[in-house]
């Protein structure tokens, strides 16, 4: 089977933490650059954050830069999305997903053409 499964999300009060977990199966993570996407409801799908196989480049919409941070371990196949002083609007459904031979800054831009996806994991920021 060839997996991405997402963890991490609930609710969480504004300026909290969290952090969220993508953990692949049945592939060679390190193959492949992976990237964040989320859907808040009402909005578009957008890409909050990416990074390339060995976490050499990577990349972060402007509105999460300061506040989101990414990382992978190749050998734990996992990839994380840490999340401190959440908003209001970064309630969301958030999404990893996996792709080779790509730039992540356009793997972020441009969601479409990914190979794998996650079902995503629920991340609600209320008070």
């Amino acid at each position: 089977q060839l997996q991405l499964v997402e963890s991490g999300g609930g609710l969480v009060q504004p300026g909290g933490s969290t952090r969220l977990s993508c953990t692949a199966s049945g592939f060679s993570l390190e193959a492949y650059a992976i990237g964040w996407f989320r859907q808040g409801p009402g909005k578009e799908r957008e890409g909050v954050s990416c990074i390339s196989s060995w976490g050499e480049s990577i990349y972060y919409a402007d509105s999460v830069k300061g506040r989101f941070t990414i990382s992978r371990d190749n050998a734990e196949r996992t990839v994380y999305l840490q999340m401190n002083s959440l908003k209001y609007e970064d309630t969301a459904v958030y999404y990893c997903a996996a792709v080779q031979f790509k730039p992540v800054q356009a793997m972020c831009r441009m969601s479409g053409g990914m190979t794998y996806w996650g079902k995503g994991t629920l991340v609600t920021v209320s008070s």
